[in-house]
């Protein structure tokens, strides 16, 4: 009997510098995402806090297990029975002047089953255009997948899709996950290009929830939140704005794809 597919979310958003705003639009768009059957929802990166000050987010971090952000993420999984991937958040980081940049996951019971730390901090210098995540954030160390509703999930944040190694170290997944705030700048030359090419090195679905649009901050984020198939096949997008992109997880699809092409077993390093 073949498994069932599973229907996955992605979440867009253009967060502000109100985190009691940011959150209720957070709610709206995963009430929706449920609504349409979806079993697992992916909010974008830093969805609670887009500031034009890097400082804000070191106000409002939060210790593991309690705060505002976490009491929300873990009332709208149970609430709506999905498993919610919670873009990511500011935690206290060793640092009392930078933050960890961490995705908590919360199963359909509001129980927090997985939490990724960013490892790969974004730089970038362009004419007037200048980021240094390193400035206000603290790298983490750690390779983090679990096991959910629609089989094993890798965890990823941004910058870290530049970086197939990563992805290698998850190990045989079904779904990789990676919220986002990319710039437009290089969002216009990279994203879609890279996206497609973590699914198919990697034989699996990505989605990829993303900050898109202007900011109240003046800041451009790319937006195009998007499910790719273990093909490489763009299955579901969102060019800019506000909304959720709704898709259909096939294991028959992944299954089929490494069994006509089983690339994954003819790896000969790492």
């Amino acid at each position: 009997m073949s498994t069932p597919a599973c229907r996955i979310a992605a979440v867009q958003m253009v967060s502000g510098p109100d985190v009691e705003a940011n959150l209720a639009e957070a709610g709206r768009l995963i009430a929706e995402a449920a609504a349409a059957g979806a079993r697992l929802v992916a909010l974008p990166e830093y969805f609670p806090l887009i500031s034009g000050d890097e400082t804000a987010k070191v106000r409002i971090r939060e210790a593991e297990g309690g705060g505002l952000i976490q009491s929300f993420l873990r009332d709208m999984a149970s609430t709506h029975k999905v498993w919610l991937v919670g873009g990511s958040c500011p935690m206290a980081a060793s640092s009392p002047d930078k933050v960890r940049n961490s995705t908590l996951v919360f199963d359909d019971e509001g129980r927090r089953v997985a939490r990724y730390d960013k490892i790969h901090l974004f730089g970038f210098r362009k004419g007037e255009e200048y980021y240094d995540e390193s400035a206000t954030i603290e790298a983490g160390d750690d390779v983090v997948s679990f096991e959910g509703p629609c089989g094993q999930v890798g965890l990823s944040i941004c910058y870290d899709l530049r970086f197939p190694e990563l992805f290698r170290a998850m190990g045989t997944v079904d779904l990789i996950v990676l919220p986002a705030a990319f710039t437009y700048t290089t969002g216009q030359a990279h994203w879609e290009l890279l996206l497609r090419a973590r699914a198919v090195e990697n034989q699996c679905y990505v989605l990829a929830s993303a900050q898109g649009g202007r900011h109240p901050s003046g800041r451009r984020t790319f937006g195009d939140s998007m499910i790719i198939d273990p093909w490489g096949d763009v299955i579901a997008r969102l060019p800019e704005g506000p909304g959720v992109v709704v898709a259909d997880l096939d294991p028959a699809r992944i299954a089929d794809v490494r069994a006509s092409l089983p690339a994954l077993k003819h790896r000969k390093i790492g």
